[in-house]
């Protein structure tokens, strides 16, 4: 099966490179505005985009993506179930995230046909993926559970796990989670400022998903435009 980390087109100039190396963490209250959000983050070099499963809208969200927005890989986060899953997945959801994993669901996003993110935030929870086949996970809640310093102990006895860190991350931080070996991609929302979504100022999310985009290396060490000067927007995530 595809890997999530795999989804995102790669970079003409320089296939090697993450192509993606930020996953923009979408909470959507009105479906109406599911299209242009994800249009702006397309723009902005961003296509990989999960919607959360958090508001009544979400699968609509989704379904309008997957039908209007062919340039972006939509996915679903927030998925707890196996129930979860399966709407997911009918309305058009690319990939699955979770903030952790039970056997049963598990199995159920196993069964979907496409990638997934398990979530985890123990060595433990790690290994048990691992004896399950599974090596790439969602890493949550990313700073709260022990952020860099974390996951770089984890690269040496466990290598072949792999990780998209999501959880208090920000433009600022971002870059230290890219430069580790068994970091895929982060997953974010501080290119989805609340007041830019209410007026929604598509031109400003736009902007802000391009400076994520910036992030983008073959090794995902060089700091993002607004970071080393500075300047730029930075706001810390919680979502699921």
């Amino acid at each position: 099966m595809t890997s999530v980390f795999d989804l995102a087109p790669e970079a003409p100039a320089a296939p090697e490179a993450r192509e993606t190396p930020v996953v923009p963490v979408v909470v959507i209250e009105d479906a109406a505005d599911a299209v242009p959000l994800a249009r702006a983050l397309v723009a902005g070099g961003l296509p990989l985009i999960e919607v959360t499963l958090r508001t009544p809208a979400a699968l609509d969200a989704v379904r309008a993506i997957a039908a209007e927005v062919p340039e972006a890989v939509v996915g679903a986060g927030t998925v707890v179930s196996a129930a979860g899953v399966a709407d997911a997945v009918g309305a058009g959801a690319r990939f699955l995230v979770s903030p952790g994993w039970t056997e049963r669901l598990l199995d159920a996003m196993r069964a979907s046909g496409v990638p997934f993110l398990p979530g985890v935030s123990t060595t433990s929870e790690v290994v048990a993926l691992l004896e399950q086949g599974v090596e790439d996970m969602k890493f949550f809640p990313a700073e709260a559970a022990g952020g860099v310093p974390y996951l770089k102990s984890l690269a040496g006895p466990l290598p072949q796990a792999r990780f998209c860190p999501t959880g208090g991350i920000s433009l600022a931080s971002a870059p230290a989670y890219l430069s580790l070996p068994n970091v895929g991609c982060v997953g974010g929302t501080w290119m989805l400022p609340p007041d830019a979504l209410a007026a929604r100022d598509w031109a400003r999310v736009e902007a802000l998903a391009r400076g994520a985009a910036a992030l983008r290396t073959p090794l995902g060490r060089s700091e993002p435009e607004g970071v080393a000067g500075g300047v730029g927007e930075v706001r810390e995530e919680e979502d699921l």
